[in-house]
């Protein structure tokens, strides 16, 4: 799908969220100690999620008022309570992270399929360039996942 240049990067981003529900989904298959992917939550939501959701609350939300964006930011909440869940449960269980990752993926879809095509249609030109210029100052530079155990191979 061809994305307005202004908000690529949240796309190219979004990739990286579903690789992280492909890691976390393959340890889960392969048995791998839970504390692993434990650990990988809280380094991806650090590193790459928590920054994501600020830009797009931030950056590309308060643009518009629409009930698109506000289900958007309503999955945000129950995304971050259940990163919060998963750190700071002492035994988490496999259902908290099948839930995380169904969460993710379904949420980054929405986005995707129906919230993202919509302000590309509703939103001016020049909305979208002061969107990409905010975006642009976010990142400076390149996403990488550089999560020392590769539980998942």
């Amino acid at each position: 799908m061809k994305r307005n240049e202004h908000i690529r990067e949240l796309s190219r981003e979004h990739h990286f969220g579903l690789l992280f529900c492909w890691k976390i989904r393959q340890g889960l298959k392969k048995g791998v100690d839970i504390s692993r992917m434990q650990a990988y939550v809280a380094y991806f939501w650090k590193h790459h999620l928590q920054n994501h959701f600020e830009a797009e609350e931030q950056i590309l939300f308060a643009r518009i008022q629409h009930s698109l964006c506000n289900r958007a930011l309503d999955e945000h909440r129950r995304i971050r309570a259940s990163v919060e869940d998963i750190g700071c449960s002492a035994a988490v269980a496999a259902e908290q992270l099948i839930f995380l990752t169904d969460s993710i993926d379904d949420h980054i879809r929405f986005e995707e399929r129906l919230l993202f095509p919509m302000l590309e249609q509703e939103l001016p030109e020049q909305e979208l360039v002061a969107i990409g210029a905010g975006l642009a100052a976010l990142h400076q530079e390149p996403i990488s996942d550089n999560f020392p155990d590769q539980f998942w191979i």
